[in-house]
Parts: structure tokens; sequence; C-alpha cells
């Protein structure tokens, strides 16, 4: 079984070696507990894979986000996220509110749950991926991050409008949402309103083009409230 890389059912057979117990079940007992036990390794490997590809920002889970109407969280619409049917569907999430109120930590703990539904999920501080992008251009690797991004199921653009794009960054961004229209989903994450994201990205045009795209089909989640940052 090692041989063959079945390690689940290597480690579910000795096990059973171990407790004694492999007399005493049937073969299509043991079947079937040799079978659930190379799915739950093979798929345990992978949601691991997923995750440590995907960089998140915080170690967040879905189950620790409680409903809060005082921060405008409610459970119908953390039900229905957490489907991730909208993803299937290529549907868009914008998460706004001031800073603290745990836009990036929801985010992030959208993104774990969608890894554990078998999802390719990327994750980036908008900034940060703009320098990434800047520098792909100089050492020819943008190409190349440029279809990785595109390739997510989901694609994760946290602090989104900290900064004003320049133009190089607007092309790119307008790159990116282009390849994902109709194809891929988006959280972004902004502490801006929505209604300013037209006059930060600035070019009328390129403005114009992108929110089209990312805001017509998508989820808002307006938090409200003190910064969780206080409370602790």
């Amino acid at each position: 079984m090692r041989d063959l890389r079945l390690h689940g059912m290597a480690a579910a057979m000795q096990g059973l070696l171990e407790s004694k117990t492999l007399a005493s079940t049937s073969a299509d007992q043991l079947l079937a507990l040799l079978l659930q036990q190379e799915w739950d390794e093979r798929n345990n490997r992978k949601i691991s894979r997923l995750t440590r590809s995907a960089r998140f920002r915080y170690a967040a889970s879905l189950q620790e986000v409680k409903p809060d109407a005082r921060r405008n969280l409610p459970a119908e619409q953390l039900a229905l996220l957490s489907t991730c049917e909208w993803v299937h569907k290529a549907e868009n999430l914008m998460i706004t509110g001031p800073t603290g109120v745990g836009k990036s930590h929801l985010a992030s703990a959208i993104g774990h749950h969608c890894c554990q539904m078998g999802l390719k999920v990327v994750y980036h501080n908008t900034q940060k991926l703009y320098q990434a992008l800047r520098l792909g251009r100089l050492d020819g690797t943008h190409r190349r991050q440029i279809q990785q991004i595109a390739r997510a199921d989901l694609l994760i653009l946290d602090d989104f409008g900290l900064q004003r794009p320049d133009e190089t960054a607007r092309l790119d961004l307008l790159e990116i949402v282009e390849d994902r229209h109709g194809r891929r989903s988006m959280i972004i994450a902004s502490q801006l309103p929505v209604g300013i994201w037209y006059d930060i990205i600035a070019e009328p045009t390129i403005a114009d083009a992108i929110l089209d795209r990312i805001v017509a089909n998508a989820h808002r989640i307006e938090l409200t409230g003190e910064s969780l940052r206080k409370r602790k």
C-alpha cells in the first residue's frame, strides 16, 4: 500500500492490525474502511495544499464568524456565502467598512472555507500585488503571474483603494478583472465604500470597465460597529 502511495489505507490497516480487530472485520467492512480512510487522507492533503498556496493573511475559520446585527452581518448572508454556490456561479463579494471591523478576517475565513470545499483560492494585499506585477514586468514573470491569478477559482484582493493605482497598476487590474469576468469569483475588501472606488481608480474609461465587471453581480457586506482591535 505504501509503495502504491495509498497512505490512508496503510494507516487504517496498521491500526486494525495493532488493535487486533482485523479478524472480526468482514471483507466488505474492511474494503469500506480502507477506501474511506484513503479518501479522507487525500482530501485532507488537498485542503492543506490549497490552504498553503493561498497564503492567507489570517488563519481564520468561517465557523468562528458569528452573525451580528450590530456589525451588519446577518445570518442569512453568512449561510449563503458558506455554500460557495456564488463562487461556482462566478459571482463577486464586496466587503467594506471602517478600519478594524474585521474585513480582512472575514475575507480570509471565507477563503479558508472555499479551500475546504476544494476550491483554489489566491489571497493578495492589493498594493503588494501591484508591486509584484510591476517587478514581474522587469524580470519576465509578469505573464505567468497574471495566468496564475486567472486560474484561481477565487481571488481575494484585500485593502483595496488605500492608494490610487498608477497607469500600470490600473491596466493590470483591468486585465485581472477581464480574465475573471463571468468565469471566476473575487472578494474585494476595502475601507472605502463602493461608491468611491470610481474616483480611486481615477481614469474614467478604465474605472467604468472595471467597476462594470465586478459590481454588477456582486454580493455586498458593509460592516459597521467599533473596531474589534479595541475590544481586544
